[in-house]
């Protein structure tokens, strides 16, 4: 009011030169003594608009803690393939990188020798069975003396050792998968001479459905882990096994699921970590042993929990905590309790509730206890829904420029 007391005699000097060089002049300097404080719609210092910043609305719900773990694949069953008769080799009997039945030919070794000791052994053993068989009666008579039957018919059972041993040997000449799955490439060529003195690694079959994964966890997360299940903070991620996921070199994930098989009972002393392992199911063959991969593991589950981005989390000493915006635009610290990291979220196991607005950009608009406005936070890289809105008050305050511009005319 001082200001338009200050400016009578003036505005008495300029009626006599003209009223509408009066009139601008008034309204000019009026618009000016009223100031940005008058201004409509002002609810913070100077008349601004809440500044806006980012939120997210808190939604609790069960959260599959997952742990991402380094972990290499291992065919679920291993076979050397061995001759265990000696001699040459004469055929290769399948195509090396194919699939292989038990029981199917894979090698064939010369077998005449092993003929040949069959049937002298089986000669010996009709042999000795006639033998035992001629004495029986002569025994009863008294004709032969009980040592000379007890000796035949240990002969005879000699002989039926023999043929036996012979039968197997000559077996052992066509040499077959001991399991089923994928062979490899052959170790030997036709023409060897192989199970001399000891047993000729020949190939390598390995089945691959399933698959074993083996990696390590920290001892330390496997017991802060039964720990929060005791405490009922967490449940078990399922009623046979946890989930496991494979995430191959290329970053994809493996679209089949496994089951997690055991974890042993040692920690390495060492490195501090429990050996795991894990079952994948490998129809198509895609997975193959000795690969690297990365393995997700879901061992439980958060009750009620909530994800929150990186950035909406303080972690301190002191505690963590969050900026929670309260329906009067003003925002205040929460402490809470955080979880661990999933897909670049903190998992938020206490402290928040359904339907809270928590702050995740913006913190640098904030003003004392001046209120903000919440928008929906959107992800980097993603099309800001609020952006028409932050644009809007462009025009209010330019607005007393054509004023001002008006009285310096």
């Amino acid at each position: 009011m001082s200001a338009l007391i200050d400016i009578k005699p003036a505005l008495s000097h300029l009626s006599s030169r003209g009223g509408l060089a009066l009139t601008s002049l008034s309204v000019s300097l009026l618009l000016a003594a009223c100031g940005p404080s008058s201004a409509p719609g002002g609810a913070g210092p100077g008349g601004m608009p809440p500044a806006e910043v980012g939120v997210v609305t808190v939604t609790p719900g069960d959260i599959g803690l997952v742990s991402e773990l380094p972990g290499r694949l291992e065919a679920s069953r291993v076979a050397q393939v061995r001759a265990r008769a000696a001699g040459i080799l004469q055929q290769r009997l399948f195509r090396e990188g194919s699939d292989v039945q038990a029981g199917q030919p894979l090698f064939r070794i010369d077998p005449a020798p092993y003929a040949a000791a069959l049937a002298r052994a089986e000669a010996n053993l009709a042999q000795a069975a006639t033998l035992a068989e001629r004495y029986k009666p002569l025994v009863e008579a008294n004709a032969v003396s009980k040592q000379e039957y007890a000796n035949a018919v240990a002969a005879h059972k000699v002989a039926e050792a023999d043929a036996q041993t012979a039968r197997i040997n000559l077996g052992y000449a066509n040499i077959t998968a001991p399991i089923s799955g994928r062979i490899g490439r052959a170790l030997v060529t036709e023409g060897a001479l192989v199970g001399q003195g000891e047993a000729t690694q020949l190939a390598v079959v390995q089945q691959i459905n399933p698959m074993y994964v083996n990696f390590t966890q920290s001892a330390g997360d496997v017991m802060a882990l039964r720990r929060a299940m005791e405490q009922g903070q967490l449940k078990r991620a399922g009623k046979d096994a946890a989930s496991v996921r494979i995430v191959l070199e290329d970053g994809s994930e493996y679209a089949q699921a496994g089951k997690l098989l055991f974890s042993d009972l040692t920690v390495d002393a060492t490195s501090g970590q429990i050996t795991l392992r894990a079952e994948v199911p490998n129809p198509g063959g895609t997975l193959l042993p000795g690969l690297y991969v990365r393995v997700r593991l879901e061992q439980a589950q958060a009750r009620n929990a909530i994800t929150l981005p990186q950035q909406a989390v303080t972690r301190s000493p002191q505690g963590d905590s969050v900026m929670v915006v309260g329906a009067d635009g003003k925002v205040s610290p929460r402490p809470i309790k955080v979880g661990n990291q999933q897909g670049g979220q903190w998992v938020i196991l206490d402290g928040l509730k359904a339907g809270e607005q928590v702050m995740v950009d913006g913190f640098q608009k904030l003003r004392g206890d001046a209120p903000v406005k919440p928008v929906p936070w959107q992800a980097p890289g993603s099309k800001p829904a609020a952006a028409p809105a932050a644009s809007s008050p462009a025009p209010a305050a330019s607005a007393p420029a054509p004023a001002a511009s008006s009285a310096a005319r």
